[in-house]
């Protein structure tokens, strides 16, 4: 299988040329099985590759397809790492890739722009394919670079309303700001190392001692990419805005590939932080406080997929924490618990929005749960899974998260399971104001409640058995298991792991978890005592609000804060520039040399009079010249 892996991202490049060049002359039908054939297809490989690679003794295989780029000392091959860590991915992407196309068929199917859809989410996946199977970081750059591309693209979908373009066009700008941090950070790698290729980089950088400044710097670098593409503070407010493009859009960014790109990228340069105490700090600071902001946030949200993108933003903060304090294996367990339950926690949205035709405002639904069976049981697993309720998947990868936060720094732990509080009760709140109570919306939107197509449920469906088993896979010593990711991911995290071990008790960790299973029942009986129980509904932003509510419920007036100091200078500077630059200095320079050009010829033409013996004479006075410049 391992000779097929340049098939795995060849094929959804397949379907976008094919959808892409002939989809308006294609069926709905052929169009949507094309288009999810072609990443069941490279799913199907996936699977063969991790299973290869379990089973067999060699754990990592370096495929070289061609020479890329040569150029002096430079040489870059295109070529593919496939090892733990790229195939584990290779079987997020695919897998809930899959998952969330079938999806796209029954949500997308009125939609005129269908064949268009599609192209965009076969060119999505290759690109983010490309990003993990990728042996050096300028292929990882290219995949980088498309993801944020395709993005561009799926949340400006319906570019006929203007709203969604500046959400499309945000997102892509502020992922420039962090691209150029990565960019800085390749060019000081292959200054340090000559190279670019992961193995000889991170070969040399073992023999680097710890704590050196220009590692301290490269690694830095490389997480101003991630801060933008995994939408950390300060650069995280594209990530809400993504809500514009269609839910399936929401599921494939926000669940299993671009925001997780960061994470992946630190994981793999692991040995570069793991010699970096420095930067792990910044990292390990930067995710717990991105956590809590966004939780905050997610506290007082009214639109069903802003509360779930804002927990998206605190989830990827508990990944960074995790990588900040050297729990690599956690962070990337996490993501793969988060991919399952947020991927089914979007469409569970989805199918909610569907059934009350295009509602987004959880104040107008209710009581939905006898109208939407399955939708309910789907999110409500989802929701318990991110509330890491055991045995769900949610449970497993925070509470080895959490661990490693103690055994590093308590007040970090502490700050974690305030986090993990607030997560459990935005998100019940959510789900009571959603399928609890009476319903709240329209006579016409509850005679039009019905429960979503089979091309929709068995996705949800599917998703939710993994929520609930997915955490198998990480069992921790202390509940008599096994961890077989951790065993699988050993030998990428080698180089760090003996560096950083951190050991609790098993008394400490059932304390632990004891703590965080209490915190998360009070948090879910908070919740239902409000929401359920006494049934309050939230406040409209008209009525008047209480001042801290009305900090969290306007998101810290962040985004105006952003308009005030940085988009309104820079806009009034460029219409200085406008004006001064361009149409004084630029077009006068340019009307200048017309102008010139035209009064010299106007000129120059008087001299030709058409009488012949003023131009014997001319001709006479230029050979004199002539001679006389030659003697002279």
């Amino acid at each position: 299988m391992i000779k097929l892996v340049w098939l795995v991202p060849l094929l959804p490049l397949m379907g976008f040329i094919i959808i892409g060049l002939f989809g308006k002359k294609l069926s709905k039908g052929l169009v949507g099985t094309i288009g999810s054939g072609v990443i069941f297809g490279a799913l199907a490989i996936a699977v063969g590759i991790f299973f290869e690679l379990k089973n067999g003794v060699q754990k990592e295989y370096t495929i070289e397809l061609f020479n890329w780029i040569s150029a002096g000392k430079l040489s870059i091959p295109f070529s593919f790492l496939i090892d733990p860590l790229s195939s584990l991915f290779l079987l997020i992407i695919t897998g809930v890739g899959f998952l969330i196309h079938v999806y796209s068929v029954g949500y997308m199917s009125h939609d005129e722009g269908f064949s268009r859809f599609f192209a965009y989410l076969n060119l999505f996946i290759f690109f983010m394919l490309l990003l993990v199977m990728g042996s050096n970081y300028l292929i990882m750059f290219v995949g980088w670079e498309g993801v944020g591309l395709c993005s561009y693209l799926l949340i400006g979908f319906w570019f006929k309303n203007t709203a969604y373009n500046n959400a499309a066009k945000k997102a892509f700008i502020m992922n420039r700001v962090g691209d150029l941090g990565f960019l800085l950070g390749i060019i000081l790698i292959f200054v340090t190392f000559g190279s670019i290729g992961y193995h000889d980089v991170f070969e040399q950088a073992k023999n680097m001692g710890s704590g050196n400044t220009t590692i301290t710097i490269i690694a830095l670098l490389l997480f101003v990419g991630a801060m933008g593409k995994s939408a950390q503070l300060p650069l995280y407010t594209w990530l809400p805005d993504a809500m514009a493009g269609p839910t399936p859009v929401s599921a494939l960014i926000h669940a299993a590939t671009m925001v997780t790109a960061g994470i992946y990228m630190i994981a793999r340069s692991n040995i570069l932080y793991t010699l970096s105490p420095e930067a792990m700090n910044v990292v390990a600071i930067i995710g717990i406080c991105t956590a809590l902001f966004a939780a905050t946030i997610g506290l007082a949200q009214n639109d069903i997929k802003k509360v779930l993108a804002y927990s998206t933003v605190s989830q990827l903060g508990y990944m960074f924490l995790a990588l900040g304090v050297g729990a690599y294996t956690g962070a990337v367990f996490h993501v793969m618990t988060h991919a399952f339950f947020k991927a089914l926690l979007f469409l569970g949205a989805g199918s909610v929005i569907h059934a009350m035709g295009g509602e987004q405002d959880i104040r107008k639904m209710g009581g939905l749960k006898k109208y939407i069976s399955k939708t309910h049981i789907t999110f409500l697993i989802g929701t318990l899974a991110i509330a890491g309720c055991f045995p769900f998947s949610g449970f497993f990868s925070k509470d080895e998260i959490l661990a490693n936060v103690f055994a590093h720094n308590k007040l970090l732990w502490f700050f974690g399971i305030l986090g993990a509080a607030m997560t459990t009760f935005y998100m019940f709140r959510l789900y009571f104001l959603t399928f609890h109570g009476k319903f709240r919306g329209t006579h016409e939107q509850e005679h039009h409640l019905h429960e979503s197509p089979p091309s929709m449920t068995i996705p949800l469906i599917v998703l939710a058995v993994l929520s609930i088993v997915g955490g198998l896979v990480g069992i921790p010593a202390v509940l008599h298991g096994t961890h077989y990711l951790e065993e699988f991911l050993s030998p990428v995290f080698e180089a760090s792991s003996f560096r950083l071990v951190h050991h609790l008790s098993h008394q400490t960790e059932y304390i632990l978890m004891g703590v965080a299973t209490v915190v998360m029942i009070a948090a879910i009986y908070y919740a239902y005592t409000i929401y359920s129980k006494k049934n309050t509904i939230p406040v409209d932003e008209d009525e008047e609000l209480k001042p801290l509510h009305k900090l969290v419920y306007n998101k810290y007036w962040v985004d105006e804060i952003y308009e005030t100091l940085i988009t309104k200078p820079l806009n009034l500077l460029s219409e200085a520039f406008h004006k001064v630059i361009d149409n004084q200095l630029v077009d006068g320079i340019v009307n200048g040399v017309g102008s010139a050009v035209s009064w010299m010829s106007g000129t120059i033409r008087l001299a030709q009079t058409g009488n012949i013996g003023f131009y014997i004479f001319v001709m006479v006075i230029s050979i004199v010249l002539i001679l006389f410049t030659q003697l002279f």
